[in-house]
């Protein structure tokens, strides 16, 4: 996170610093870019950048707590004795746009990606709704400027220049809806929004989250091939959801660390075709044949655990909306040229016979630059026999988004 004028901090997974960090001025905003042999790895929720803004004066971290983070700063820059690169602009150099923005993922969404310190122009567009919660947000006091865009006539300004759009518009599940319910709505949604997309902004990362996923890529994706535009490393369905459950429950059954675990998730974005690699999981870790049950079937289920708990009040909005923060965020580093960016997304791939599939990824500044094979090999038997299960689900899924987008073309 980073404000100007504000008391902000942006720290990433490695961190050291220099003994010149103490020689800093105390009244001046500065970011520090580091490098260490010995990292010490920092937890914010999302994955940020590998440098630290800090900003003085008023904000909701107060002067003491500043004062605390500086001594701390300057603690470690003692002990460390590491080069230290001042870096005194903020890079706050991207647009982002949000399809759905009203909405109960697209609201919290929003604001946690005005919290981005990488984000310059916030765009926000819905049919309704729309300008009461950007005028909200533009009080923030963080640097992304934040444009309020309302209903079709409106939809391409909203697009034109924008580097990573994001797609959340449609209807939510309700108790007893499965996702192929959502599919007949939410799919003539996502086709009309991804075909201003492709007229607006064709180069941009597309990160979509309207369910059903499974469906909703392919017609993305057959979407800007009608036009002309498909680019298969920049169109990504977001289910970074289910690695943020599987992580966190993996961590409550073994009393881990959060920030230590990480559980691949591959396959696809719903029910069965949800599949977390226990068996790869991070650190490693014993489970039962029960626990792997137990754990797989709650993964799975997480969604509709949140929709029966809410008793009709809506489905999985906050939890979805930090996961999809957190793909943004992790595309925006790529962007910002960061290497080291790794998430699992449902994207084209050839890992399977499958045209689509939810893996790890790296991303750099292109898209997709390579899908990490590795979590497919060397699986359990439970693994395996759950991989195969799950593949005529989802190519049905699949196969049923294709069909959808070549029954109703868009204009070329």
């Amino acid at each position: 996170m980073a404000a100007t004028a504000a008391a902000t901090f942006s720290i990433g997974s490695a961190v050291s610093f220099g003994p010149k960090a103490s020689q800093l001025p105390q009244s001046k905003p500065f970011a520090l870019r580091f490098n260490s042999q010995n990292p010490v790895v920092s937890f914010n929720g999302l994955k940020a950048s590998n440098f630290v803004n800090c900003e003085l004066e008023s904000s909701f971290f107060g002067k003491e707590s500043t004062a605390a983070l500086r001594g701390s700063f300057a603690l470690k820059a003692h002990q460390s004795n590491q080069k230290l690169h001042n870096n005194l602009n903020l890079q706050a150099s991207y647009k982002v746009a949000i399809l759905g923005a009203a909405g109960g993922i697209g609201q919290p969404l929003a604001l946690l990606i005005k919290m981005s310190p990488l984000v310059s122009d916030l765009h926000l567009y819905d049919i309704a709704n729309v300008k009461g919660v950007a005028a909200d947000l533009s009080h923030c006091n963080t640097p992304s400027k934040v444009l309020d865009f309302t209903g079709a006539s409106e939809l391409a300004s909203c697009l034109k220049g924008v580097d990573v759009v994001v797609i959340p518009a449609g209807v939510p599940r309700k108790p007893g809806m499965t996702r192929d319910d959502l599919f007949n709505i939410n799919a003539n949604i996502v086709k009309t929004l991804v075909d201003a997309v492709a007229d607006n902004c064709p180069d941009a990362f597309i990160h979509i989250i309207s369910n059903p996923v499974n469906s909703t890529v392919p017609i993305a994706a057959e979407v800007l091939k009608q036009k002309g535009v498909y680019d298969p490393k920049k169109l990504f369905g977001v289910s970074t959801l289910d690695v943020v459950r599987a992580n966190t429950f993996v961590a409550q059954k073994k009393n881990l660390k959060l920030i230590d675990v990480d559980v691949p998730v591959i396959g696809g974005h719903a029910g069965i075709t949800i599949l977390p690699i226990l068996s790869k999981a991070k650190p490693s870790v014993n489970f039962s044949d029960e626990e792997v049950q137990e754990l797989t079937v709650r993964i799975q289920n997480a969604g509709t655990e949140v929709v029966e708990a809410k008793a009709g009040a809506g489905s999985a909005t906050l939890s979805m909306a930090y996961a999809a923060a957190r793909f943004v965020e992790s595309s925006l580093r790529a962007l910002d040229g960061d290497s080291d960016v790794y998430e699992c997304t449902f994207v084209q791939s050839d890992l399977t016979e499958l045209p689509f599939f939810a893996s790890r990824v790296k991303i750099g500044r292109k898209g997709v630059e390579a899908i990490i094979s590795g979590d497919l090999q060397g699986l359990t038997e439970y693994e395996q026999k759950a991989l195969e299960a799950l593949k005529p689900e989802l190519k049905a899924s699949i196969d049923k988004g294709i069909a959808f987008a070549q029954k109703q073309p868009v204009a070329a």
